[in-house]
């Protein structure tokens, strides 16, 4: 109608053409929503080990590393958890050029993480010759993808990686479920991002190591930068399909 106002909404993410874009999308930007979970309080942590147990079967106690970030999303899970499964080396939420993931087969159940999206480098380095193995930065097969509803544990829907060679040596979950009222939440999508691991697979790394807290800082950062923009993505999508209906 002549004159009518539009709603704006949201839009879709940019993409990045290349390292250093991906390094000022996903490092150097500061994203507008928090979503890193403060586990610091032992009490805290415990809890979050408990959930972790009931919801997809892992003990999460025995990695030294246990890291957890949430965000609420406008948009109905089904969505969120396509999204999810459309995940690759291209995808517009992930930095594809400083940290490639390159399905094995073409298939979600395995993932290779290689830095720059390479396989090889000069001399060996990175391949264990030098001491420092970071080809692949790890691997991912699935343990369990629940592409239908949990009616045990608010309408959840996850998949979930055993992650192997590189560095992390432990799980990586993206596990998406109804609001719990009582928390708080709003959004018809709550979305977690959950990863525990030993450097390295070493249960003797030592606890005051400084790469722990160099790589929460990192990991921290591009998480809550990764899972902004796949708000963006899911809830501009969301708009989209509205629109077109």
């Amino acid at each position: 109608m002549a004159g009518a106002e539009t709603a704006v909404g949201p839009s879709r993410p940019k993409h990045t053409f290349g390292v250093w874009s991906d390094i000022r999308a996903f490092f150097l930007h500061r994203p507008t929503i928090p979503t890193r979970v403060d586990l610091s309080d032992p009490a805290n942590r415990a809890d979050y080990t408990n959930r972790i147990m009931q919801r997809v079967g892992v003990d999460a106690t025995k990695y030294a590393v246990l890291n957890v970030h949430r965000i609420g999303i406008n948009a109905p899970i089904r969505v969120v958890f396509r999204e999810l499964l459309s995940w690759d080396g291209k995808s517009l939420c992930w930095p594809g050029h400083l940290a490639a993931a390159r399905r094995v087969d073409g298939r979600i159940e395995d993932i290779e993480i290689l830095l720059l999206g390479r396989k090889r480098f000069p001399l060996g380095f990175g391949a264990g010759r030098l001491g420092v193995t970071f080809i692949p930065l790890f691997r991912m097969h699935a343990i369990k993808i629940q592409g239908e509803p949990d009616s045990a544990f608010d309408n959840a829907r996850y998949l979930l990686f055993e992650c192997t060679g590189g560095y992390p040596i432990g799980f990586f979950s993206m596990y998406v479920r109804s609001p719990i009222a009582a928390l708080g939440e709003t959004e018809p999508s709550q979305l977690f991002f959950g990863v525990g691991f030993d450097f390295y697979g070493r249960k003797d790394w030592p606890t005051w190591s400084p790469l722990i807290p160099i790589w929460e800082a990192i990991h921290n950062r591009a998480t809550t930068n990764i899972l902004n923009r796949f708000k963006q993505l899911c809830e501009w999508q969301q708009l989209e399909n509205t629109c077109g209906d």
